[in-house]
């Protein structure tokens, strides 16, 4: 049934376009990877600040507002883009290990994401002003950093396999 889903999602008009140009998976694979650039950059800079390695006289609260709507601005254009590129050729995209494992790292971000903001953020008018924030914060900065360099390396990896 699921490679019934990946074969249809191939034969929708905008999944031939892409498949059919000879410069529109180039054009789009060029926004996708300046749109990730921008979502990792955006979180990287966070987690530094979480793990007390940079912008320390940054409150880390003021510094997420800034920082969370360029984030989301960029993962929605990252998600629109790369959902494009992948219906092109979802059967063979989804049967390879880095594109599995690309997408697996993105849900352990999104959870990892989540309970930091349920739990330790909650809490940020507290800690957010000092240069050395609490473990669970500076935890939570390091697994997010390595999911994200994660996410990029098998990213890249996809177009070699």
């Amino acid at each position: 049934m699921f490679d019934n889903l990946l074969h249809w999602l191939e034969t929708t008009s905008p999944a031939i376009a892409v498949s059919e140009s000879t410069w529109l998976f180039p054009s789009i694979e060029s926004i996708h990877v300046l749109a990730i650039a921008l979502v990792v950059g955006s979180i990287t800079m966070v987690d530094l600040r979480l793990l007390g390695i940079s912008l320390r006289d940054r409150p880390v609260g003021e510094l997420i507002a800034e920082v969370l709507p360029w984030t989301w601005a960029s993962f929605a254009v990252a998600v629109c883009s790369g959902a494009l590129l992948f219906s092109s050729n979802a059967t063979h995209y989804w049967g390879t290990l880095p594109f599995r494992a690309k997408m697996l790292l993105l849900l352990l971000a999104g959870i990892n994401m989540t309970v930091f903001h349920a739990t330790t953020y909650r809490t940020v008018g507290a800690w957010g002003s000092g240069s050395a924030p609490p473990r669970a914060a500076r935890i939570s900065g390091g697994i997010s950093l390595g999911l994200w360099i994660g996410v990029v390396t098998f990213g890249r990896w996809i177009g070699f396999v």
